[in-house]
């Protein structure tokens, strides 16, 4: 007797810039490559205003998508859809930038992608939008609407990080003058996720490899002149301190009574 063939099943991963997915979620995407997921990259800009040596800063938007084609390669995605949108800068100073972009057009189009691909799981950012980013926090606005119009809504989750950790560390970082004098570290208390909210922590140490490749070859985004940058920080970390700081990813599974909300909201924005 024959059998029908089983749908393989699919992870969506919405991020705001190529280098994103190395830092929040790689280790995720590599495991669920490795057992048999279809794994599908949504980024939403160029990444062009990302900071970066001069040297490097020559047709950065082009650099940096081949960056991202060489982490999706190692991370065994298999389809990457870059939305095009220009990055908004860090206080979204480019008025064309996608933080400006209506949320609902947004939506709507990465709704489509989700009904394309029949995803069973999409993951976006959490309401904090990380550190803050203005297309961070429009990436977790996207989403969840994007969830919510999907003809089939799919199971959704938030990639964050225990704010508490990362609140000691930036603190500790500041007084020992590892940031620049203008910085607040009090900016950093409303960051990401505590750590009691948090439903997911997926131990991604045996995919160690895959995830450093991911990083590794996002280099534009290594080096800035004058600047320290957490992703060069971490390639270049020894290995316990890299399985330490690298070694688990952090997801929120957003009830479906709150997609259900926004699902109305979207309802009516429509």
């Amino acid at each position: 007797m024959l059998r029908t063939p089983t749908r393989r099943r699919t992870i969506v991963f919405v991020h705001a810039h190529p280098d994103d997915e190395a830092l929040l979620t790689a280790g995720t995407m590599a495991r669920a490559s490795s057992q048999g997921l279809r794994v599908v990259l949504i980024v939403a800009t160029d990444g062009e205003a990302g900071l970066t040596s001069a040297e490097l800063s020559g047709n950065l938007a082009l650099r940096r998508r081949a960056e991202l084609a060489a982490s999706a390669d190692a991370l065994g995605v298999d389809r990457i859809e870059s939305l095009g949108y220009p990055d908004s800068g860090l206080n979204a100073e480019h008025p064309l930038g996608f933080a400006h972009q209506d949320t609902f057009a947004v939506a709507d189009r990465i709704s489509a992608i989700l009904d394309e691909v029949e995803a069973d799981i999409v993951v976006g950012y959490d309401p904090s939008g990380g550190y803050g980013h203005p297309d961070h926090l429009q990436v977790h606005r996207v989403t969840r609407q994007a969830a919510a119009l999907a003809h089939q809504t799919p199971h959704l989750f938030e990639a964050t990080l225990p704010r508490e950790p990362i609140a000691r560390a930036v603190a500790l970082a500041a007084r020992t003058r590892l940031t620049p004098s203008d910085f607040d570290p009090a900016s950093f208390a409303a960051a990401w996720t505590p750590s009691a909210q948090i439903t997911h922590r997926i131990n991604v140490r045996p995919h160690m490899r895959s995830k450093l490749a991911s990083l590794r070859a996002h280099a534009s985004q290594a080096t800035a002149d004058g600047t320290i940058r957490t992703l060069a920080v971490l390639t270049r970390a020894p290995g316990p301190l890299q399985h330490l700081l690298l070694g688990t990813e952090y997801y929120v599974a957003v009830p479906a009574s709150t997609n259900e909300s926004t699902r109305s909201t979207a309802s009516g924005a429509s």
